[in-house]
């Protein structure tokens, strides 16, 4: 497997995450959480625009009518990266040391989003949700620390879903014209701490998760049924979020964080925070719109 590398030089994000791949406009789209903004590059890294939000961004989605799904601090809204409109369409109320984390379009068309506690230590007061296209918004799990990791394999019928705080991956049935999952198991606990906490993630055709390490600054690799097929080394300890984009879905591109790693790490490791790119084995599952 080719080692990921810079894919833009000077571009280094606080908390990066998110990333989407905008097939409509040949470009990827990610955001950086705390610094509120989502950031447009190039497939060769060149940053060609941003947008700024009043609160953190902390996942999004592309919809059917060109605007995004954008999970904000404590709301979801629907925003126009033409004008700047936003309109509100979810505001659950949150405790008041959650936010908004995770989120990803389902093969049906809704937006799964999940929320964490922002507190160390953290406690599960986390829920994850589903918001469908008539803006309905239900609550699926509740008593997580850190939703993430949301992906669906290529048939869509199996989506998974993990914990960062609790350290570990499940597996879901999804049946994907109705949009509901189903018979919930858990499928890998994180016992080793030298692959890291699983963070954000991506499934490609093959029917292999791709799970960044965090903190350890791995890449890991699971099979359908959860077994870990390969743990390898990243270039820095905050890999995030890897994202399937190009014409044919077979490159992949990792967002990274910077902070709370701290001086010291920053020093060590230059490409902290930084999008990094990597040739993919086998291309990656499309990613559905929302339909609004």
């Amino acid at each position: 497997m080719s080692a990921p590398r810079l894919l833009n030089a000077d571009l280094r994000l606080a908390l990066g995450e998110g990333p989407v791949w905008d097939a409509d406009n040949n470009r990827l789209l990610v955001a950086d959480i705390t610094a509120c903004v989502i950031h447009a590059l190039s497939p060769d890294g060149v940053l060609l625009r941003s947008w700024h939000f009043p609160s953190e961004v902390g996942s999004f989605g592309l919809c059917r009518s060109g605007r995004w799904i954008v999970a904000l601090r404590r709301e979801v809204v629907l925003f126009d990266p033409e004008t700047g409109a936003r309109e509100t369409i979810a505001a659950p109320a949150l405790p008041a040391a959650a936010r908004f984390n995770d989120g990803k379009v389902s093969p049906d068309g809704s937006f799964w989003v999940g929320t964490m506690d922002e507190r160390q230590p953290r406690s599960p007061i986390g829920t994850l949700y589903r918001i469908a296209p008539d803006r309905s918004c239900t609550a699926i799990v509740e008593g997580l620390m850190v939703s993430n990791g949301l992906a669906w394999t290529g048939d869509g019928k199996a989506m998974f879903h993990t914990d960062s705080g609790g350290g570990w991956i499940e597996s879901w049935d999804f049946d994907p014209e109705r949009g509901a999952a189903s018979n919930r198991r858990r499928v890998f606990d994180y016992a080793d701490p030298a692959i890291g906490r699983p963070d954000g993630a991506a499934f490609d055709i093959a029917d292999t998760y791709w799970s960044a390490g965090v903190r350890a600054g791995r890449i890991n690799r699971f099979s359908r049924d959860g077994r870990l097929i390969a743990s390898d080394p990243y270039p820095n300890p905050g890999p995030t979020m890897p994202c399937f984009g190009g014409s044919d879905l077979a490159t992949l591109y990792w967002t990274g964080l910077r902070f709370p790693l701290g001086p010291e790490a920053i020093s060590e490791h230059p490409t902290l925070g930084g999008v990094l790119v990597m040739p993919a084995p086998a291309p990656g599952v499309p990613i559905a719109k929302f339909k609004d």
